[in-house]
This record gives C-alpha cells, sequence and structure tokens, in this order.
C-alpha cells in the first residue's frame, strides 16, 4: 500500500514538473513572437527635391503601415537652403516629421564647396543616426549628400537601403552612386540593365530587388487630373494651351562645368528665337550652378515675358506641367526618366545623362556646341507625341519595396558578401521576395470573342480573359481597355512584371504605326483604325499590333515548331485562311503589308466567289466558312445523309458535319473535302516554290484534318527539290495570344538586356 502511494506521489510531481515546463516554454515562445513582431525602424534621409520626388511614395507606404513600420525622416543638403526654395516645408506639407534638420551645404561655387559640404555632413550624421538608432537607412540615387549618409550609416553598422543603384549617366554621378552601392547592404533598382549592373558589380542577388522606379508609382496614378490646365495655367499664364509651352531643366556637369555653361547659355539663345512660352527651374547645387543662374539674369530670363523662372514646383504639379508640355529641354533625368512614361518630345543636352536608358522620345544633342543645332532639335520636337514608356517602371515599385522591407532578417550577419566572379545574365531570381515573371499583355481581337491573356517569358498562359467582343468600335475599344486594365493590375498579385501590350488582329495592319487598315467582314467598323495610342495612353505600356496570321508565325517561331528554323511558312486553317512568312528569321510584311495574304491565292480561275470579291482562292475552297457552305448546300439538296450521322432538325449546320459525313463514307462530301484538300495543298505547292521555307506548320481547327492531304499533293506536286519539305501540325493552343505576347517579350528584353 505504501509502495503504491509512493507511485502515485512520483507521477504527481512528473506531470506538475512537465506542466511547468510547457508553461516556461510557451512563455519564451510568446517573448520570441513578440521580439520578432517589434517594429521595423527604417529612416529615410532626404537631400534635395529630386530624391525627395522618389523617396516621398516610399514614405508614405512606410507611413500607412504603422503596425510593421516606425518612419524617422532626415533632412539635409538643399531642402534647408533659401536660394533652392526651402524645399524641406512640401515635405512638412506632406504631414511628415521631420526628425532631423542638417545644415550641411557649405557655400562656394566650386569643386573644393562640395568636398567641404561631405565632410560637414560625415561631421553631423553620427549624432543623429546615434540618437535615431534606426534598424535600416533608405538613401537615394547618386548625390554628394547621399554618399556622406552612405559612409556614416555603413561605418556605424546601420543597414543601408539603396534606392536606383545600377544605373549609369555618364558623369561623376556614376562613380558616386557606384560608391554608394558598395556601401549598401540592398538594393531597390528601377530597370534590368541596372539590375545586371549591380550583379557585374558582384552584389549579392538575394539582396537586389527589381522594383521600378517609385515616383512612376504617383505620376502614373495622378497625371490624368481633370484640373491639369489650372495647374499648367497657374504657373504660365491663363494664355497657355496645351502642348504649346516648354519644360527647360539644365544642372551644372562638375567634371565639364565651363563647357556645361556654355551649353547652358546657347539653350536660353535657342529657347528665346523659339518664341515659346517656357517654364525654367533652377540648376541644382552642384558647382557651377551659380554661374549657370548669373548666365540666366545676364540674358534677362526672369523678365522676358515668354519665360517663368522658378526655384521649386510641387512633384504633383511638375508632372501635369511635364505630362503636357510640347517639349522638355536640359539635361535632367526627369527628361529621360519620367518624361518618357507621357510620351512628352524630350531634348537631352550634353553629357550629364550619356549612358542612361531612354525611350523613344528621346532626341540627343550630345555636342550642343552651336544654338542652330538646338534650335533645329525644337523644330523637330516641339508639339510631337510618342508612345508611353515605362522602362523605369509600372507604377508598382512601392508595394515591392515594403515587401522586400519586410523579408530583411535583422539577426542575419551586417558584414556584406559578394558574389565573386560576377555571374552569367539570369532572366529572374529565384527568391521569393524579388521572384517575377517577365511577361506580356496578349490580345486577340476575334470576330466572335476579345480575349486577353498575361503570358509569361516561356509562354505560359498565366491568365486569361473572355468577352464576346462588341459590334460597335466605341463598344469595342472600351471593352479592350478594360480588360487590358483589369489584367495589368491582376499581374501584381500574380508577381508578373508587364512589358507591354502586343494585339493580334484581324485583317491588314501596319505594324509600324498600330493601325488597323482594313478588317475582315467578320470585325465591323474596324478599318483605319489606330489601337496603338490608346493603349499606350491609357495603360503606360509600349503596344505592338499584327495581323493574326503574322501572329501565328510568330508564336511558332519563339515557342513552337518554327524555333530555331530561319525560313518557315505557318498556314492557318480556321473560318478562314491565313498565315504568316518567316524568311531569314524576320517575319515578311510586304510594301503594303499584305504580304503572307495566303488564302487569297487563286488555284482557279472560275473557281468559287471569295470574301475578298476575287474568284477561285483559297479561302473559297478550304476554309471553314467555305466547307460550311458545302455542307449547307448538300444538307439542303439531302446529300449529306449517310449511315451513323443524325442531325437534328433544328441544329445548324457546320463543316464538322461535313467531315463527319465523309469519315462514315458518303461520296460526296468525300468529294467536297478532297477539293478542299487539293486547292490547299496546291496553294501552299506554291507557297515553296516560291520562298522555299523549310518547313510548313499547320495551324488552326483543320489543322489536323489537311495535314496528310497536304503532305501527299507536296510529294505529288511540287518540284522534286520540294517535295521533301515537311509538313507538321502546329501543337501550340493559342497561337494568336502567344503570337501577340512573343512581339512583346522578343522586343522589349533584347532592348533591355
Amino acid at each position: 500500500m505504501l509502495q503504491h502511494l509512493n507511485i502515485r506521489k512520483a507521477q504527481e510531481i512528473y506531470y506538475l514538473t512537465m506542466q511547468r515546463c510547457r508553461e516556461m516554454m510557451e512563455r519564451k515562445n510568446t517573448a520570441e513572437i513578440n521580439q520578432c513582431k517589434r517594429k521595423v525602424r527604417v529612416c529615410v534621409a532626404t537631400c534635395n527635391r529630386a530624391d525627395y520626388s522618389k523617396l516621398a511614395p516610399i514614405m508614405f507606404g512606410i507611413k500607412n503601415n504603422p503596425e510593421e513600420f516606425e518612419l524617422e525622416v532626415v533632412v539635409l543638403g538643399s531642402h534647408l537652403i533659401d536660394d533652392y526654395g526651402n524645399t524641406f516645408r512640401m515635405i512638412e506639407q506632406d504631414d511628415f516629421d521631420i526628425g532631423s534638420k542638417l545644415h550641411t551645404i557649405v557655400r562656394g561655387e566650386d569643386e573644393a564647396a562640395m568636398v567641404e559640404s561631405v565632410g560637414l555632413a560625415l561631421v553631423k550624421l553620427p549624432d543623429v543616426l546615434q540618437r535615431l538608432s534606426p534598424d535600416i537607412l533608405v538613401i537615394h540615387g547618386d548625390r554628394f549628400d547621399a554618399l556622406a549618409l552612405a559612409t556614416a550609416a555603413a561605418l556605424m553598422n546601420i543597414r543601408i537601403l539603396h534606392v536606383e543603384g545600377g544605373e549609369v549617366s555618364g558623369t561623376i554621378d556614376d562613380s558616386i552612386r557606384h560608391a554608394i552601392t558598395k556601401l549598401a547592404h540592398y538594393h531597390a533598382c528601377c530597370t534590368r540593365r541596372a539590375e545586371q549592373h549591380l550583379i557585374a558589380m558582384c552584389e549579392d542577388h538575394s539582396r537586389i530587388l527589381l522594383a521600378g522606379c517609385p515616383s512612376y508609382d504617383k505620376l502614373l496614378s495622378n497625371n490624368h487630373r481633370d484640373d491639369y490646365m489650372d495647374i499648367i495655367r497657374s504657373w504660365l499664364g491663363d494664355k497657355v494651351q496645351e502642348s504649346d509651352y516648354i519644360v527647360a531643366l539644365q544642372h551644372p556637369v562638375t567634371t565639364d562645368i565651363q563647357n556645361s555653361i556654355k551649353i547652358y547659355g546657347l539653350m536660353l539663345d535657342a529657347l528665346i528665337s523659339f518664341n515659346k512660352k517656357t517654364l525654367i527651374l533652377f540648376p541644382n547645387i552642384d558647382a557651377g550652378s551659380k554661374e549657370m543662374v548669373r548666365v540666366m539674369r545676364k540674358k534677362g530670363i526672369e523678365q522676358h515675358p515668354n519665360f517663368k523662372a522658378v526655384k521649386h514646383i510641387p512633384f504633383d504639379h511638375f508632372i501635369q506641367l511635364v505630362s503636357h508640355a510640347g517639349c522638355m529641354i536640359g539635361n535632367s533625368s526627369c527628361g529621360v526618366r519620367e518624361a518618357g512614361a507621357f510620351g512628352t518630345p524630350v531634348i537631352n543636352l550634353g553629357s550629364r545623362q550619356t549612358g542612361r536608358e531612354t525611350g523613344e522620345n528621346v532626341l540627343h544633342v550630345r555636342d550642343a556646341d552651336t544654338q542652330d543645332k538646338i534650335y533645329h532639335a525644337l523644330e523637330l520636337q516641339f508639339g510631337k507625341r510618342y508612345p508611353c514608356s515605362k522602362i523605369y517602371g509600372d507604377g508598382n515599385a512601392v508595394p515591392r519595396i515594403l515587401k522586400f522591407l519586410r523579408t530583411i532578417d535583422l539577426n542575419e550577419p551586417l558584414q556584406k558578401t559578394f558574389c565573386f566572379p560576377s555571374v552569367k545574365e539570369c532572366v529572374s531570381q529565384d527568391i521569393d521576395h524579388i521572384l517575377e515573371t517577365q511577361s506580356a499583355l496578349a490580345v486577340d481581337l476575334g470576330g466572335t470573342n476579345l480575349r486577353v491573356a498575361i503570358v509569361g517569358m516561356r509562354g505560359k498562359i498565366v491568365k486569361k480573359y473572355t468577352q464576346p467582343n462588341p459590334k460597335t468600335f466605341e463598344a469595342r475599344m472600351q471593352l479592350m481597355l478594360k480588360m487590358c486594365a483589369d489584367a495589368t493590375r491582376d499581374a501584381v498579385s500574380l508577381n508578373c512584371r508587364i512589358l507591354g501590350v502586343g494585339v493580334s488582329t484581324g485583317g491588314r495592319v501596319n505594324p509600324q504605326e498600330g493601325v488597323v487598315l482594313h478588317s475582315t467582314k467578320l470585325i465591323q467598323e474596324w478599318s483605319s483604325v489606330d489601337l496603338r495610342t490608346p493603349l499606350s495612353d491609357a495603360l503606360h505600356l509600349p503596344v505592338w499590333v499584327d495581323n493574326d496570321g503574322n501572329c501565328a508565325a510568330l508564336a511558332e517561331k519563339k515557342f513552337g515548331h518554327g524555333k530555331g528554323v530561319e525560313n518557315f511558312v505557318t498556314v492557318i486553317t480556321g473560318t478562314g485562311i491565313g498565315g504568316g512568312i518567316i524568311q531569314n528569321n524576320k517575319l515578311i510584311h510586304g510594301t503594303t503589308f499584305c504580304a503572307a495574304e495566303l488564302g487569297h491565292i487563286i488555284v482557279s480561275l472560275e473557281g468559287p466567289e471569295c470574301s475578298c470579291g476575287s474568284r477561285g482562292c483559297i479561302e473559297a475552297y478550304a476554309s471553314g466558312n467555305a466547307l460550311q457552305r458545302e455542307a449547307k448546300r448538300l444538307h439542303d439538296e439531302d446529300l449529306l445523309k449517310v449511315e451513323g450521322l443524325n442531325i437534328k432538325q433544328a441544329e445548324p449546320i457546320t463543316a464538322i458535319h461535313l467531315i463527319n459525313a465523309a469519315r462514315l463514307g458518303n461520296n460526296s462530301a468525300d468529294a467536297v473535302l478532297n477539293k478542299a484538300s487539293t486547292a490547299l495543298g496546291m496553294g501552299i505547292v506554291n507557297i515553296l516554290h516560291i520562298v522555299n521555307p523549310a518547313l510548313v506548320i499547320l495551324s488552326g481547327v483543320l489543322a489536323s484534318y489537311y495535314h496528310a492531304p497536304v503532305q501527299r499533293i507536296i510529294s505529288e506536286r511540287a518540284l522534286q527539290s520540294a517535295q521533301n519539305i515537311k509538313v507538321l501540325t502546329s501543337e501550340l493552343e493559342e497561337p494568336a495570344l502567344l503570337g501577340a505576347a512573343s512581339m512583346v517579350l522578343d522586343y522589349t528584353t533584347r532592348r533591355l538586356l
């Protein structure tokens, strides 16, 4: 009995001990979880009006997530100088609490003053950074103030996120930017090329985020304001008209100060002669800026009736002014970056932006040595409009950066590691928080349905949208824009970066202008239609447009049987007959864009009437419409009947009934299909004798049926040298969408990489 009691007591002690252990573990886990959930203290340091336009969207994003982040703001540099507009006030107007204001600029007009300013900043920054004790310091760009920030933070073991690293501009800014890159622990870059530069500089892949430019988040969402003319007239007067004024912004080049001052004077002379309303901003604080201001005042610019000289413009107003300007001129990075998002024509003067990625809206005048040369550039560019470019961003940079910040492990070693040697170029990084698929938005404008798809680099259709195609032009355009906008929004959550839009449509298309010249009868009110401009303006993406037959050939070239084949022909066998010709790896369009109208090759002088108005075309024999027409004729003549084929009384007669009847032994149906196959085969023989491809690819719903007869007719009717040319059936399920996507993916990746 005593032994039994001792056992029970021992069990009670054991269970009590285990319960206490569990409670201790739970308290420990709770403490660890609370430790993990503590807010990340992010300090954003801004030095001037330009970098604030890039940093402000990030600051708003951090401020709007108070449960995760604690924001500290440090202001220094030209923000605090009256000559440059005391731009720290706009930060306060945006309702940000400025934790520290550091006067770091040493007044002077030469390079020594810039060096002294860096030194003064290094003297003042340690106290501020020690007091704020941030987990992460966010720095932008390539200014000497930012170099001081990065140096101080790196030496004080503070993690640095550098925004817009890896870019090339051709001045001392490059050296400063790359120096900051080597000091920074994390990088949020804007373009694929910048990402590759960072990789080549041996930065760790896992710490690089291809985000896009944060300023695009604001300018793409705010550029279509109803009150834009009120804003423009508040700066330039009530008489100014949209696209009838110029925005000028020229900065000194610190490695060639005297030449940049000379170019500035020539630009002012050209603008005076050009005689258009001009909004001119004061240059930045770099060495040489004071001399440029003296040149401006010597020429009487501030009193000239055509000019409005200002020290600072709020960014939301600046967006409207640049977006609706007739031209922008100077050497500001805004001209080669933000202006491209609106298609605003830009004249870039001198060497300050040499090496920058630019859209087609930029005209470079690198050797701007005469007033006449600059004046001629103004004549060429003023009043033009270009397709919108999104080289530098798609409007979703801030969500990516916030997601990136959340993944930073504050417990990992602070010491940077470099990747030696530099790695091979890759399409995307296999890391969750930066994994995004380069993708295209593909549009297939069919006679029945309007389809839009997000298509990945390898031809995977990530998501597809289908709607009945409206009958009127206005409704069709409205629906297409809505579907594309919906897909663009969805792409962000699907981790897809949309590089551009490709449109496949029936009829004759001018791909150079993005205009449908003449469409098929299936798509009414669809002639002389500019598809590129409205899509590009609405989505801020480059747009490509081509005929559906050509798109099918492009799809085969990138994703199908035509991959790696220099010369081949694709023939679409569907409702109509079409196709595309690839010769020497290039799509053939012809002088008037009607090459590869394969369905309208005439194979009989007295054949049936074709939809084009002629007679004896392949399409009049072998298309789905032609077979349906013959099926109805046989049915009306009671010649379509055959044992095993049941046709209900109200059932519409289609080409499928004709094919099934032939397979079941109906001689009349078989004769029709034999004639159709022969017509198609003879047409393809003619193609072989003209362009001599290495391969023929049959695409469309009738391709599998026509494959064997066409191969047989080639072996019987073609010249001996062409009899062994292979005929294959396409394995692509969506050739129109994939072809539309390939136009985007081939061009943009070649351009960016």
